[in-house]
């Protein structure tokens, strides 16, 4: 496996898989001078699979209006955000595969390179997705916590 700082470079993979593959050929990370500014996040370099983040606000049923509007999105519930930071985010719409998901990871630890971990430390939301040893796709950030303290990968 490579490493880059060419966000072209061709061995580039991009997003997460809906299938099992290999490790990409190469992997974006920060520049050494970059992440020698310093961290804002600890180093760590270990994560384990513990999958989807499940619904942090009361859920509710739709009501026949929005049944009709989404229902080409498969929504079934709807989760208020009623003290967001964004006035106007109000709230989030689930499918029932999206709730069935939720804590659904293979609980595998992957380990990676000091130069990726360097990367995650000085820049959390570097990444959208992180590879999983154990189900051997690249999965959203959000579905992995950090080894040493249990706190979601990315935040």
């Amino acid at each position: 496996m490579g490493l880059t700082t060419d966000p072209n470079h061709p061995g580039l993979g991009h997003g997460s898989d809906d299938k099992p593959v290999p490790q990409n050929e190469t992997y974006l990370v920060l520049s050494e001078e970059e992440r020698a500014k310093g961290f804002v996040r600890p180093l760590r370099r270990s994560y384990k699979h513990v999958g989807a983040p499940g619904p942090t606000n009361p859920l509710r049923d739709l009501t026949d209006e929005e049944r009709e509007r989404y229902s080409k999105f498969g929504y079934v519930k709807f989760e208020a955000h009623p003290n967001s930071d964004n006035p106007s985010v109000t709230g989030r719409y689930w499918t029932q595969e999206q709730l069935d998901n939720v804590g659904k990871g293979c609980g595998t630890v992957t380990t990676m390179g000091e130069a990726i971990a360097e990367t995650y430390a000085r820049d959390p939301n570097f990444y959208g997705a992180s590879y999983c040893c154990g189900c051997n796709m690249h999965r959203p950030v959000a579905e992995f916590a950090w080894v040493d303290d249990g706190t979601r990968v990315g935040s």
